[in-house]
């Protein structure tokens, strides 16, 4: 039960009284945890969830709480995936940021190395151009998944955060140096289906 004696989220989304020592309610505010609470609701259900909180330790009740909260969410946006899709976006991420730091580093020692003979004596000036080395980031779309929509949960508050993705659209099939498990290769390949 809340300070104010009124219900927390989940209680007040499953239309009961919110007893002293409810387990949702440091994690469901009454404000907006209904609304939220609703998605856990229908993906796995209050029975298993408060089964699975009470069984914790109280010290890790709120981070399961935010991690099947954000499950819940995503398996309503991507009922196949759920936030596998997501997770894998930003794992390509950052190997194509990876690709292009490393392809950054290689063009400045080549630079320096390049520029060493001519001007030794004088250091190196700057250039607020380099950014136009970068390769343009393609901005990441699925009809499936929809990351503005997803509501993100911190310390058993709610906030509501878009969030849109930046992701290179280059194939892993060029490299034979990254390992393709197969979650890896499924959700690769249902990211890129036309």
């Amino acid at each position: 039960m809340t300070g104010s004696g009124s219900p927390c989220g989940a209680c007040k989304f499953l239309r009961r009284k919110c007893v002293r020592g409810c387990v949702f309610a440091p994690y469901f505010c009454h404000e907006q945890g209904a609304t939220h609470f609703a998605a856990i609701h229908k993906v796995f259900g209050a029975s298993n969830v408060s089964k699975l909180l009470a069984h914790l330790p109280v010290t890790d009740r709120s981070e399961a709480a935010m991690s099947i909260a954000y499950e819940a969410q995503a398996r309503l946006q991507d009922p196949i995936y759920g936030c596998v899709s997501h997770i894998f976006a930003l794992q390509q991420q950052v190997v194509n940021l990876q690709a292009q730091l490393a392809s950054l580093k290689a063009q400045s020692v080549q630079g320096y190395s390049n520029g060493s003979d001519s001007s030794s004596s004088s250091p190196p000036q700057n250039d607020y151009s380099f950014t136009s080395k970068f390769p343009p980031l393609a901005h990441y779309s699925s009809s499936s998944v929809n990351h503005h929509d997803m509501t993100f949960y911190e310390n058993g508050l709610t906030s509501s955060s878009s969030s849109s993705m930046d992701q290179s659209c280059h194939s892993y099939g060029d490299s034979d140096s990254f390992d393709m498990g197969d979650l890896r290769s499924v959700a690769f390949a249902y990211l890129n289906r036309p």
